[in-house]
């Protein structure tokens, strides 16, 4: 299924021909172009690898500058693969863009979500808060972990206090608004994980 990388840009609203207002993140996303073709007999898999966004070539290793260098297009700085769908053909140095998806389908789009930091469990998890009167001792600290004597310890997988955010997060059947084909923007319903300047994977919906 084509992927493509992209970045948000940020949010914005548009109104459609009968006056609504629709929220849409902005996200400009490709050109992007084949580094790699895998097939079954190569590489034991089919496979289409792709590269996004120019970068200097002293940022990447040897291994990777005969890489850019073996398929003939400029170093890039973030690389992906996915699988084509069935009768689909690719070839090293085509260029993927904006213009491959149509309005009005439905997209899966991934992303790192923002960080939050160290929280604690009721931020973190949406845990209840203790009696909030004068003398509690327990207004947001987590409940009871261990029991009594049985079973006198703390379960792995017990949600409490920790690291919040910076995870990959993938949000389902967003739904393509517009296509802005020559400034390689994207806008679509609604928001999408990270913050501005995050590196997004869009793809057609899986479910949709």
């Amino acid at each position: 299924m084509k992927t493509l990388l992209g970045k948000k840009v940020g949010m914005t609203q548009i109104f459609t021909e009968d006056g609504q207002v629709v929220p849409v993140t902005v996200i400009e996303a490709g050109p992007e172009v084949v580094t790699q073709v895998k097939t079954v007999e190569t590489d034991g898999y089919d496979g289409v690898q792709v590269g996004f966004e120019d970068t200097k070539a002293h940022r990447v290793n040897k291994p990777m500058t005969g890489h850019f260098e073996k398929a003939g297009v400029d170093v890039k700085k973030h690389l992906i693969e996915f699988k084509p769908e069935e009768g689909e053909t690719y070839e090293v140095g085509q260029v993927i863009t904006v213009a491959d998806f149509e309005e009005g389908k439905k997209l899966d789009i991934t992303g790192t979500s923002k960080g939050k930091g160290t929280q604690g469990n009721i931020k973190r998890h949406g845990h209840h808060r203790g009696p909030m009167s004068h003398g509690s001792k327990h207004k947001r600290l987590a409940g009871a972990l261990a029991g009594a004597s049985y079973p006198g310890r703390v379960f792995k997988g017990n949600k409490g206090p920790g690291r919040m955010g910076r995870d990959t997060v993938t949000v389902q059947n967003v739904v393509l608004v517009k296509v802005i084909e020559d400034k390689n923007l994207l806008l679509v319903k609604g928001a999408v994980p990270g913050g501005k300047g995050g590196l997004l994977k869009i793809r057609y919906a899986v479910k949709g």
